[in-house]
């Protein structure tokens, strides 16, 4: 029997790390507390059921030290224009099999001669904000008149998003890692991230978040790939970052969604501020929180009364039940992408990429499940 020499520090980091104390892990570890006082050492096999319960890679905890890990892509998340640290396993887990599916898109689009996304870095902060925005919505077809057609924002999130994905950024919306239902993200530690990338845009939604939020977070990420940024967000349609790019973004994701001149038009001051809020929502087919935030751009709202509402208003929305279930390969589908998803099941079917990386990459390993994902997006 092989033991392996693990530093207890190591061991306290992974427990740390994945949000575990000692003590909790020993119920499923017993043997845990006295690895942990250096009065026993655990056997290869043993390390590597406990580096699985807490999400860390093996070799990790082999070295002399626990390592500083850092957000791979640019961060711009803050609390109190301080940088956030200590990123999660489930974020960068997160980060990391995004970053896979995009590779590995990136080649297969080289191998189908598909030609760049021409809004990618078509836009540099000096620019109008109201000039990228309408050019977005253009180049989305996503502008009011489209959206009035609609009957609820619920609907017009979708649409935004098949809109997104058919222009050729691969859009991710999940609230879990991979597959796994059991590690759920955590919408305090970030709201969704882009990957830019002229062959290859991708953005990933944090499913965990209201659906309200995903729309605002959409269309911020958006204007990340129109600046040919990479980035790690936790913005909120509220509140005017710190950071030069996040605040452009914001303001690009703001009149992408709510024109202020058509705002301006549409409000009437002397309504009721809830019941205008509704049916402005309703106008737009956006949050009621973008438009609190637009009814204080236009000069509506003092700060103060901006944050009493916007508050009341969140606290309603988290007190609404996100809904769970559904169709399981719609579901799927939407968590990696229509676009990804379907030119990886066909590329497999085709006998160019393996199913067991196509298994890794989609986040399953059964075969039927695999065919059945194919028909449902039309793929034979």
């Amino acid at each position: 029997m092989i033991c392996a020499d693990i530093k207890p520090e190591l061991l306290r980091w992974a427990c740390k790390r994945a949000g575990f104390s000692i003590e909790a892990l020993a119920e499923r570890i017993p043997k845990l507390p006295a690895w942990e006082r250096g009065e026993a050492k655990p056997t290869l096999k043993q390390i590597e059921e406990f580096a699985k319960k807490v999400y860390a890679p093996v070799g990790f905890l082999f070295l002399q030290e626990p390592p500083v890990e850092q957000v791979p892509i640019p961060d711009f998340r803050t609390v109190g224009n301080e940088h956030i640290g200590h990123p999660s396993p489930d974020l960068l887990e997160t980060i990391y099999i995004c970053q896979q599916r995009q590779e590995w898109y990136r080649d297969y689009a080289r191998s189908m001669s598909e030609t760049a996304c021409p809004f990618v870095g078509a836009a540099n902060l000096a620019q109008n904000v109201t000039t990228v925005a309408e050019r977005m919505r253009q180049a989305l077809d996503f502008d009011i008149a489209a959206r009035r057609t609609m009957k609820t924002w619920e609907e017009a999130l979708r649409r935004f998003i098949e809109q997104a994905d058919n222009a050729g950024v691969m859009i991710m919306v999940s609230g879990v890692v991979g597959s796994n239902n059991r590690r759920k993200l955590d919408p305090d530690e970030f709201r969704g991230f882009a990957l830019s990338d002229e062959l290859a845009p991708l953005i990933f939604i944090n499913g965990s978040d209201t659906k309200s939020a995903q729309m605002f977070t959409l269309a911020h990420e958006m204007a990340h790939i129109w600046l040919g940024e990479t980035g790690l967000s936790d913005t909120e349609p509220v509140g005017s970052p710190s950071n030069r790019v996040e605040q452009w973004c914001n303001q690009v994701a703001a009149e992408f969604l709510v024109p202020l001149s058509i705002l301006r038009a549409e409000y009437r001051q002397s309504a009721d501020l809830t019941d205008e809020v509704s049916r402005l929502a309703r106008f737009f087919k956006v949050s009621t929180l973008v438009i609190l935030q637009r009814i204080y751009d236009a000069g509506h709202l003092t700060q103060q009364d901006l944050w009493t509402a916007y508050r009341e208003e969140r606290r309603r929305l988290l007190a609404i039940s996100r809904g769970s279930g559904g169709n399981f390969y719609l579901t799927h589908a939407a968590r990696v992408s229509k676009r990804f998803a379907r030119a990886l099941v066909a590329n497999t079917f085709e006998g160019q990429t393996l199913h067991r990386d196509a298994f890794r990459l989609l986040g399953f390993s059964n075969l039927t499940t695999f065919r059945k994902l194919g028909h449902s997006l039309g793929v034979a």
